[in-house]
């Protein structure tokens, strides 16, 4: 089991040098431990991330629209790159692919405690197709 503690102190400390990024309001950081990568689901602070997508963006999309959109995502994941290197996490620490999740993670939703920590594993769940298919990618 200290494998997974450890684990998780690092998936912690890189959530927290992310939230420093004015781009992200929440994020889980996810590692499977027979990969090199991590990756990560990310509620974005939406004023923020509607003004950055303007620049890729040329039409009225909705909100959704927004976080899904690869560009998007892409410019959001260089982003957090650059943020995370500049804030001495290790490359491995650095999510390689990421999710922007339109709904902020309230406690009724299940995601987060009513402290609004993580509930990881229920995250996990939720979002298993999509770590499915970040992981096919890379």
């Amino acid at each position: 089991s200290s494998g997974i503690n450890a684990e998780y102190v690092s998936l912690g400390k890189v959530e927290a040098q992310m939230k420093t990024n004015p781009l992200v309001d929440n994020i889980c950081v996810y590692a499977d431990s027979f990969r090199s990568n991590t990756i990560a689901f990310i509620v974005p602070i939406q004023e923020a991330l509607e003004r950055l997508a303007k620049n890729y963006m040329n039409y009225d999309a909705s909100y959704e629209d927004i976080c899904n959109d690869p560009g998007v995502v892409q410019e959001v994941l260089k982003n957090l790159s650059a943020h995370g290197k500049s804030n001495g996490l290790e490359k491995f620490e650095i999510p390689t692919e990421i999710q922007l999740c339109p709904d902020i993670w309230m406690p009724d939703s299940g995601l987060v405690t009513a402290a609004f920590k993580l509930k990881r594993k229920a995250i996990q769940d939720y979002f298993q197709s999509s770590i499915d298919l970040m992981y096919g990618k890379s």
